[in-house]
């Protein structure tokens, strides 16, 4: 086949069905959509959960609740009285933790220490998570807290906190130093009560000269 000899498909450029043309069309008047309600109006798209007039299905079926599971994160967790079966200097870690019959849980779980119990033996505990109780307990024991991928970050400082604190000790500070006849800070906002220093006071004005007399 030659590219001059390429035709067009016979239904490629099929007329549109026009609707609405008079009674001798066979669908006028109407236009096929029927007498009134929704369907014969402009715009309308059946809702998917509409299910002819009945109660749907989402409204017939029982609610038990909802349930947060898939979204929370559960911890294997270990506390630091059951490390002392350790020996001093050894590092411990999940895998060591589970061959010693320490840690339960599925493998998929992160692990976590808590601070129940005491420690007497300086060990270096690696884990996902740790509560503050726990990473004063093994620094205390001469240990070292290690986390797993790397230490949490540190939330970004709160600056109009520090600013509003600031300003509160600048406050608090201004009477004490008022009594002691210090000079305030530059800035820094008048003490409550105090009075205003007065305005320096205006030299008088001279009078006008008189006119000369003739």
């Amino acid at each position: 086949m030659q590219l001059h000899q390429a035709r067009r498909a016979n239904l490629s450029n099929k007329k549109k069905f026009r609707v609405g043309r008079g009674p001798g069309s066979g669908v006028g008047k109407t236009a096929g959509r029927g007498i009134k309600g929704a369907t014969s109006r402009s715009g309308y798209a059946m809702k998917v959960t509409y299910e002819g007039g009945q109660m749907p299905i989402f409204r017939r079926l029982p609610k038990r609740g909802f349930k947060n599971g898939k979204f929370r994160e559960t911890f294997s967790v270990v506390n630091v009285g059951e490390l002392s079966s350790f020996k001093a200097g050894s590092k411990v870690g999940p895998d060591e933790l589970r061959d010693a019959g320490v840690l339960r849980g599925p493998t998929r779980w992160p692990v976590k220490i808590l601070g129940e119990g005491e420690i007497k033996v300086a060990l270096t505990v690696s884990a996902d998570a740790f509560s503050a109780s726990a990473i004063d307990k093994i620094q205390k024991a001469g240990g070292k807290a290690e986390w797993i991928g790397g230490a949490p970050k540190k939330p970004a400082p709160d600056f109009k906190k520090i600013e509003a604190e600031k300003k509160k000790a600048a406050k608090a500070k201004a009477p004490a130093a008022a009594e002691k006849g210090e000079k305030p800070a530059e800035g820094a906002a008048p003490a409550a009560g105090a009075e205003a220093p007065k305005a320096a006071a205006k030299p008088a004005a001279k009078p006008a000269p008189k006119p000369p007399e003739k």
